[in-house]
């Protein structure tokens, strides 16, 4: 199978020849979101030249190829041209509207008008009454597909539509210079269609065009930041053999590394994170430019290579299992757990480059411990317990004390990153106000489970704190009990408000628990008392166990945890 991949900007795409949408292709199936997406991301916040992803197609003859992947987007961006022409003619820019529609319309060799995109799934409607220059000829029942190009081409030229009222109504614009800023609005949204980006990539035949749609559509998308990656770093990595291909192997290895762990990894997120880890601050849509810009041919080797070890210690981030840990590594793995059961991603730029210098031997245990439980503290504060959205500044801030982590030179430099990482997410915590008040609304009972594990959580750090015995719980085999029973013959008012607060609640081993059972509570407590379970002072000093007692212990619990067992 041979390919071709080179850079284009759409204006030559437009320019190269026609491309035939086939009927194994997909209809047209973009909504509003999806094309106020692309609307936002190409033309209000693009840059020059922005990047818009890949064009796939196969060639049918000289002048006409056929699209595998790519359909949805240039069928837009005709859209976007003709919604542009239809403007031009309306304000009698004659010669614009002719201009634009060269990359809409055009002369064959043989001197036949024909349109550039050619579409059977939508034919005749796109054609009649987007394509064509003049009014259509023909009704057309409308279809789903049919009805998706309707309201698309609507919203484009609605967008247009505004851009052109907001100069019509500017005031500080005189009337007779109105035409002449329309003029130059609508010009500035040509260039900046034609001005887009894209990897363009042309296969052979239409037998190969087969085999790359199934394994785009088999993934559901089109080609990711993967593919990209991969074609980019393989282009600058030439094997001597036909019979070796030690890039290939090597990707292939990534691949494996990201796809064989049970947890749900994606690749595209892992580049990502890879680059926030080392390079500058950088979202997945403009992530290919950024490394194409960055990473010359000279460096391609070094950096699949760094790919194939960063991919493993990825795989190990999330899945611990996936490791030997040896017992004096139990902290690390314990955070790790501990961190992604959060379910928040931020950090993984900071943990990946904390777990790369701790795994090449350049950041201390002692450090690479520290580091990972601050981290974990941080978020069970301001994610597990007061739910804080998460901002684009707390991504930001990892991103850029991994990148110091990976560049320091020696260990103090090592150790100010994360002294210095530390003060930041204490200047970014919530007060104690806040955590004080989602900590009481954090309860369990047989009824109520949604917060059960982060109880289990909380209650063994609380008991690992104050623990001084030197006796080592396993607190994975501990139950939940409820020291004044969930089911009472006589209740308390708001009895069913205070019997899940954590105020209530000790962990026991379930022998331990099938004694306690709905004993009065001073029998509890002297049971309590002959575990390994560390009992605090609210309890041991209690003769009685109310509302009042629960409520006083949750407050007590909630300073403790916030100032002292998870002190960043």
């Amino acid at each position: 199978m041979k390919i071709t991949c080179i850079d284009k900007e759409l204006k030559k795409v437009f320019e190269t020849g026609y491309y035939y949408i086939p009927r194994f292709q997909r209809p047209y199936s973009w909504e509003k979101d999806q094309v106020a997406e692309f609307w936002n991301d190409s033309i209000i916040d693009s840059e020059s030249d922005y990047f818009i992803g890949s064009i796939v197609v196969y060639k049918k003859d000289d002048e006409v190829y056929g699209i595998v992947d790519g359909q949805q987007r240039l069928t837009t961006i005709t859209m976007i041209l003709c919604a542009l022409r239809n403007f031009y003619i309306k304000e009698q820019f004659e010669n614009l509207a002719k201009g634009v529609h060269i990359l809409i319309e055009k002369s064959d060799l043989n001197n036949d008008n024909k349109f550039i995109i050619q579409t059977e799934t939508s034919y005749p409607y796109f054609h009649e009454y987007i394509q064509k220059y003049d009014e259509p000829d023909t009704d057309i029942e409308l279809g789903s597909e049919e009805i998706n190009l309707k309201n698309a081409f609507t919203q484009l030229t609605s967008y247009i539509n505004t851009s052109i009222e907001e100069i019509s109504n500017d005031k500080q614009i005189k009337k007779e210079n109105q035409k002449e800023h329309i003029q130059k609005k609508l010009n500035e949204i040509r260039d900046k269609i034609l001005k887009l980006k894209v990897i363009y990539i042309e296969l052979d035949n239409e037998d190969d065009a087969y085999i790359i749609f199934e394994t785009l559509n088999t993934r559901g998308k089109d080609l990711s930041v993967a593919d990209l990656v991969k074609n980019y770093l393989t282009k600058h990595l030439k094997t001597k053999n036909s019979g070796v291909d030690i890039p290939k192997d090597k990707w292939s290895q990534v691949r494996e590394n990201i796809d064989s762990t049970t947890i749900d990894l994606d690749i595209d997120t892992f580049l990502l994170h890879v680059w926030l880890s080392k390079y500058e601050f950088t979202t997945t849509k403009t992530l290919f430019k950024k490394l194409k810009a960055s990473i010359k041919s000279g460096q391609a080797k070094s950096f699949l290579d760094s790919l194939v070890s960063d991919s493993e210690t990825y795989k190990t981030i999330f899945d611990t299992q996936a490791r030997k840990w040896s017992k004096n590594e139990f902290a690390i793995k314990t955070s790790l757990d501990v961190l992604y059961s959060f379910k928040v991603t931020q950090q993984t730029p900071m943990v990946l480059s904390i777990m790369r210098e701790y795994n090449t031997g350049k950041l201390k245990f002692k450090y690479a411990v520290e580091a990972l439980e601050a981290i974990e503290h941080f978020h069970y504060i301001f994610t597990a317990i007061t739910s804080q959205r998460s901002s684009g500044g707390i991504a930001s801030m990892y991103s850029m004390y991994a990148r110091r982590l990976s560049t320091a030179k020696d260990d103090i430099s090592r150790i100010k990153v994360i002294k210095e990482l530390k003060q930041k997410m204490k200047e970014k915590i919530p007060t104690f106000d806040e955590f004080s008040a989602s900590f009481r609304t954090i309860k369990f009972t047989e009824d109520y489970t949604k917060q059960k594990r982060i109880i289990q959580y909380t209650l063994s750090k609380i008991d690992k704190f104050l623990n001084k015995n030197g006796v080592a719980v396993n607190y994975d085999q501990m139950t939940i009990e409820h020291i004044l029973p969930q089911r009472l013959k006589t209740k308390e008012k708001d009895h069913d408000e205070y019997v899940g607060l954590l105020g209530n609640l000790v962990l026991v081993d379930e022998q331990m628990n099938d004694k306690l059972a709905n004993k009065p509570f001073l029998i509890k407590k002297n049971l309590l008392s002959k575990t390994n379970i560390h009992l605090d002072d609210t309890i041991n000093k209690a003769k009685v166990w109310t509302n009042k007692e629960i409520e006083n212990r949750t407050e007590k619990l909630a300073t403790l945890v916030f100032t002292k067992v998870f002190k960043i």
